[in-house]
C-alpha cells in the first residue's frame, strides 16, 4: 500500500485563521467584507491582496451600477426606451458582480493569487501601500 505525504499545514494568519479560508471571506459581503479583512489582517499578504482586490472591485461595480439606475431612471422619464437600454446594463454590471463573487471565493480558497482583470492591478500595486 503506498503511503501518503501529510498535507502541508495551512498557513494561520493575524486573526488565527487560515490564509484561504480568510482571503475566501472577504470577498462574501464584497467591498464591506474587504475592507473588514483589510483593516483587521495586519500579516497575511494573500489575505491583504484578496481584501484589497474585493475592495476595489465591488466598490467600483457599485458604483457604476448607481449611475447606471440613476441614468436608467433619468432617461426612463425622458425618452423611455433609452432608459430601459441603462437598465438592461445595469443588469449585467450585477451579472458581472456575481462572477467576480464567486471566482474570487473560489480562487481565494484554492489558494491562488487569481488577478481579475483592471482590478487585480490596482490591488497588487495598491496593498503594499496601505498600512492600516
Amino acid at each position: 500500500m503506498e503511503e501518503i505525504p501529510p498535507e502541508e499545514p495551512k498557513k494561520k494568519t493575524s486573526l488565527g485563521m487560515e490564509e484561504n479560508v480568510e482571503a475566501l471571506l472577504a470577498y462574501v459581503l464584497g467591498w464591506l467584507t474587504g475592507i473588514l479583512f483589510l483593516v483587521l489582517e495586519k500579516e497575511s499578504d494573500f489575505v491583504r491582496f484578496h481584501a484589497m482586490q474585493s475592495t476595489i472591485t465591488f466598490i467600483g461595480l457599485t458604483i457604476i451600477w448607481i449611475v447606471l439606475w440613476i441614468l436608467g431612471a433619468i432617461l426612463s422619464i425622458i425618452a423611455g426606451p433609452l432608459g430601459l437600454l441603462f437598465t438592461l446594463l445595469g443588469m449585467l454590471v450585477w451579472l458581472a458582480w456575481l462572477v467576480f463573487l464567486i471566482l474570487g471565493i473560489l480562487k481565494a480558497y484554492q489558494g491562488e493569487y487569481y488577478k481579475f482583470p483592471i482590478f487585480g492591478n490596482l490591488a497588487e500595486k495598491w496593498v503594499g501601500k496601505i498600512n492600516i
